[in-house]
C-alpha cells in the first residue's frame, strides 16, 4: 500500500493517521485490514455514572415529586455527559473500527431518548453489534427501550396498532422506499403488537397486547411475531442492497456506484454479516481508486476529531464541546429527526463553513493564523471576536504541540500536506501554499486545517 492509501484507509476506518503509525504500518494491503479488525474484535461498552439511578423506583417517582424534579435534572445533565464520554471515545478510541462503526449505525438506526440510562445502553447496543450480524443486529434495536419510545412501540397494541415503526423499519432501517406496501406497513406494525419494556430499560413482550392472528406480509400469510417480519424483509436481497449503499456512500463516495455496490450486496446477502462486508470494501481495489480519496465532506465530528488526531487538545471547559457541536450542526445523541442528519454537502453553508475554517485557530492558535508569507499574524476574525467579546475567547483549550512536533518530527513542513490534505488541492490554494513561511511546522500546520480542502476527506 502506498502512503496515500493508508491514509485514505485511515480517514475511512478511522479518524486519520499519524507520521509515526504511517511509517511502520506494513504495505501489505491484507495485513494492514487484518489488523484494523483486530483491534476492534473486542467491545469496550461506554459507560458513565449513573449511580444515582440506584434503586429508585417508578412509585417513587410519583410519591416524592421533588425527588422525581432531582432526577431529571440529573438525567439532563448525564446525557451531556454521555455527549462528553462519547466524543471522548471517538478522540481517543480503543477499538477505532468499532468506534467508527458506531458512528455510522448512529445516524442509520437513529433514535433520541432523554433518559441517560436508556440512552447508554442503546450506545452500547450500536457498539457491539457494529460489526456483528446484521439480522440479530435489527432484531435487537425492535426490542431497545430508547427504539420503543421514539417510533411509539410501546403504544402498539392489539385493539391499535401504532405503525411507526415498522414503517421507519422498512423504509429506513432495511429496504429503502418503494419496495413496500401500505398494507405491509398495516400487517407488520400487528406483529410487533406487545413490545413494551420496564423501568430498567429491559426489554418486556406484554402477551396480552400482542395479536396472535394471522398476518398477510409480502404475499405471504402467517401468525408473525416480530423477529418473523425482520427474518422476511432479510429475505429480500433489497435489503443487502440498501444497507450497502448507505456503506458505500458513508465510506467510499457520496456518489453511488451501481457495480460496485452490487458487488458488496452479493457478499453481504450470503450471511449478513458485517465484518466481512466492511473487509470487502477495504480490500477492494476501487476503494482505492484517485476518486474516491478526498471525495467526502467530512462530517462536523470527522472534522473535530480528526483535527485532534492530529494535534491534541485539552478542552478545560468540556461545554465548549457542546458549543462547537452546535455551530457546526451535528450534536451527537440529538438528531434532527427520524431520518437522521443527510450528510456531504448539507453539512455546508455559508454559516458553517466560516465557523469551520477559523475553528481550527480557535482551538490550537489563540484564534491567530497567519495570512502572509512572513508569517504576520493578524486575523480580522480575532480583532473583530476580541471587540465584541473584551478579548475573551470563546473556547478554552490547550493543545499538544510538544506531541505533535514529535509525531511529526521525521516529516519536513513543506511535507505536511501530503499528510494532513486529502485528495486534490486546487491551483489556487497551490499557489497560496507557496507564499507562505515555512519555518514553523506548528504554523504551517493550522494553515493548512483552515484551508476549505481540509473539509474533504
Amino acid at each position: 500500500m502506498t502512503p496515500k492509501e493508508l491514509q485514505h484507509l485511515y480517514w475511512r476506518a478511522g479518524f486519520g493517521i499519524k507520521p509515526k503509525q504511517l511509517m511502520s504500518s506494513s504495505n501489505n494491503r491484507k495485513q494492514v485490514v487484518d489488523a484494523i479488525f483486530e483491534g476492534s474484535k473486542n467491545t469496550d461498552n461506554l459507560n458513565i455514572d449513573l449511580s444515582y439511578l440506584n434503586g429508585v423506583v417508578p412509585k417513587d417517582l410519583k410519591k416524592y415529586p421533588s425527588l422525581a424534579k432531582e432526577i431529571s435534572k440529573k438525567n439532563r445533565k448525564s446525557i451531556l455527559d454521555l455527549n462528553y464520554a462519547w466524543i471522548d471515545r471517538l478522540m481517543h478510541p480503543r477499538e477505532l473500527l468499532r468506534e467508527r462503526m458506531t458512528l455510522f449505525w448512529a445516524n442509520h438506526f437513529v433514535c433520541r431518548d432523554r433518559n441517560p440510562k436508556h440512552s447508554q445502553q442503546y450506545n452500547n447496543t450500536l457498539r457491539a453489534y457494529a460489526l456483528g450480524d446484521f439480522r440479530a443486529f435489527v432484531k435487537a434495536i425492535s426490542k431497545e427501550a430508547a427504539m420503543l419510545k421514539y417510533l411509539n412501540g410501546k403504544q402498539n397494541r392489539k385493539r391499535k396498532p401504532n405503525e411507526n415503526f415498522a414503517r421507519e423499519l422498512m423504509e429506513l432501517f432495511t429496504l429503502g422506499e418503494g419496495h413496500y406496501t401500505e398494507e405491509d406497513i398495516k400487517e407488520s406494525a400487528r406483529a410487533f403488537t406487545g413490545y413494551n419494556h420496564n423501568f430498567k430499560g429491559e426489554f418486556v413482550f406484554r402477551e396480552f397486547q400482542h395479536d396472535y392472528d394471522f398476518k398477510t406480509f409480502f404475499g405471504k400469510t402467517s401468525k408473525y411475531d416480530g423477529d418473523a417480519i425482520i427474518d422476511r424483509i432479510l429475505d429480500n436481497k433489497q435489503c443487502a442492497r440498501f444497507i450497502s449503499e448507505k456503506v458505500y456512500c458513508y465510506f467510499v463516495n457520496p456518489t453511488p456506484n451501481k457495480i460496485h455496490i452490487e458487488d458488496m450486496a452479493d457478499v453481504f446477502y450470503k450471511d449478513y454479516n458485517i465484518e466481512k462486508l466492511m473487509r470487502f470494501v477495504f480490500m477492494s481495489n476501487w476503494f482505492y481508486d484517485e476518486a474516491n480519496i478526498g471525495a467526502k465532506i467530512k462530517s462536523p465530528i470527522e472534522f473535530l476529531v480528526g483535527m485532534v488526531t492530529t494535534v491534541p487538545v485539552i478542552f478545560e471547559r468540556k461545554k465548549d464541546l457542546l458549543a462547537i457541536q452546535r455551530l457546526l450542526g451535528q450534536m451527537l445523541l440529538d438528531p434532527p429527526n427520524v431520518a437522521g442528519w443527510k450528510g456531504n454537502r448539507a453539512w455546508i453553508d455559508a454559516n458553517t463553513i466560516m465557523v469551520r475554517l477559523k475553528l481550527p485557530s480557535l482551538l490550537l492558535n489563540n484564534a491567530l493564523i497567519s495570512l502572509k508569507g512572513y508569517g504576520d499574524f493578524n486575523d480580522k476574525f480575532k480583532e473583530q471576536y476580541f471587540k465584541r467579546s473584551k478579548r475573551k475567547l470563546p473556547f478554552k483549550t490547550v493543545p499538544d504541540w510538544d506531541m505533535f512536533l514529535n509525531d511529526f518530527k521525521s516529516v519536513k513542513t513543506e511535507a505536511l500536506t501530503d499528510i494532513i490534505i486529502q485528495g486534490t488541492i486546487n491551483n489556487g490554494t497551490t499557489a497560496y501554499l507557496k507564499t507562505l513561511n515555512k519555518a514553523s511546522k506548528r504554523d504551517f500546520c493550522v494553515q493548512l486545517m483552515s484551508l476549505p480542502e481540509y473539509q474533504m476527506c
